[in-house]
């Protein structure tokens, strides 16, 4: 008979739960802008979808009336460089890529529905702690 196993469970990941008032108009958001693929859809018709990217996943839920912005951090390892992509597609950035006194190299863009990612990688800059 085999043994159980007894290692204590690890968490793996999260996948953060987006409001989004126009489920499409996010869809071509996530798409065009931050390079996200759509990997799944829900719903007749449809009100909820996953966009993935690499190793990070988010699910965009129409709201409606129900609406409440979220916020998110993402970590990427070339910051600058996925910063002046998304810079360049269009992404509204509310604050620009720059190194932070908490040590992370981040910036914060909001999607259409006001939703806010930060993106970010630690830094190697001067000012990290």
């Amino acid at each position: 008979m085999t043994e159980p196993t007894t290692h204590a469970p690890s968490l793996t990941g999260v996948v953060p739960i987006l409001g989004v008032r126009d489920l499409q108009r996010a869809l071509e958001f996530y798409r065009s802008v931050l390079g996200f693929e759509v990997s799944w859809t829900f719903g007749t018709p449809v009100t909820l979808a996953a966009v993935c990217r690499d190793k990070v996943e988010f699910n965009l839920s129409e709201t409606g009336d129900a609406f409440q912005r979220s916020r998110a951090y993402v970590y990427v390892d070339n910051v600058d460089a996925y910063y002046d992509r998304i810079a360049a597609a269009g992404a509204r950035v509310l604050f620009p890529l720059e190194d932070r006194a908490y040590g992370m190299r981040d910036c914060r863009i909001a999607d259409p529905d006001g939703n806010e990612i930060s993106f970010g990688s630690i830094s190697i800059g001067p000012d990290a702690a």
